[in-house]
């Protein structure tokens, strides 16, 4: 009899393991922002190296200033500063500023603000929703190996790399690469990997290395320096008409 009711308590012991078994992206999702929804930074700013790469060998480089209201907003002021060009990406929508002012706005999902950081603070219906309009089919969730550690794969059967897909650091619940196919006929495949992470002072983690790649090959990389979280920042920053009227020194460290 003792056996038994041993038996028993230890069966009730891992049902909430199983029970919390992840099998498809919705629950993947839901899990994330439920895990950082207390935690996670509201705003963060860092100084971006960029380099892009050219077909004939040779690279440019630019640095771009950046702001962050999670979730959703997303300002990038790029050097020199009193050019007054950037990105500005709020609530769905880009808008591409040249000297100051809007020279265009087009509905966009960016699916690294989404994956990388809106995630965590959003309602989970709302980044499932996202998801599903950059085609990623959330039903399909497989478990792998990325850069030595185990993760979720989310669009993709084992061993399927074309298919839009996302890939999520199992243990701390992060994500680490994004696969979409693009080009004509979908022909080639645009890879984007966060490297590096680290953990910020009052929860949440930062990549400050980015990675994009098309069929393999290394096309643009993004280095965060200077990085803050959960600094004050002005909600005009956020406001496309008013990018020059508002101080624009945010990302320097205080």
């Amino acid at each position: 009899m003792k056996t038994i009711k041993i038996l028993v308590l230890a069966l009730l012991l891992t049902l909430p393991i199983y029970a919390a078994k992840i099998e498809n992206g919705e629950q993947l999702i839901t899990a994330m922002q439920k895990k950082y929804a207390k935690k996670w930074y509201k705003t963060l700013t860092f100084v971006q190296k960029t380099v892009r790469f050219r077909p004939d060998g040779t690279s440019n480089v630019e640095m771009w200033n950046e702001a962050m209201s999670v979730p959703g907003k997303l300002r990038i002021d790029i050097e020199p500063l009193d050019k007054s060009n950037g990105m500005l990406f709020v609530d769905g929508t880009l808008h591409s500023i040249r000297e100051g002012k809007i020279a265009r706005s087009q509905p966009l999902v960016h699916s690294l603000l989404v994956l990388g950081f809106d995630v965590y603070l959003q309602p989970a219906e709302k980044t499932i929703g996202q998801l599903k309009q950059l085609k990623i089919d959330l039903s399909v969730l497989h478990e792998d190996t990325w850069q030595g550690k185990p993760v979720y794969v989310v669009g993709a059967k084992q061993g399927d790399l074309r298919s839009p897909q996302f890939w999520i650091e199992k243990k701390n619940l992060i994500f680490v690469r994004l696969i979409q196919p693009t080009g004509k006929d979908n022909a080639n495949i645009q890879e984007t990997q966060f490297n590096k992470y680290f953990k910020v002072k009052g929860g949440g983690w930062v990549s400050p290395e980015v990675i994009f790649m098309v069929d393999g090959k290394t096309t643009t990389t993004e280095e965060y320096t200077d990085v803050q979280v959960n600094i004050p920042l002005d909600p005009n920053l956020f406001d496309p008409n008013k990018w020059t009227s508002v101080d624009r020194t945010y990302f320097k460290k205080k």
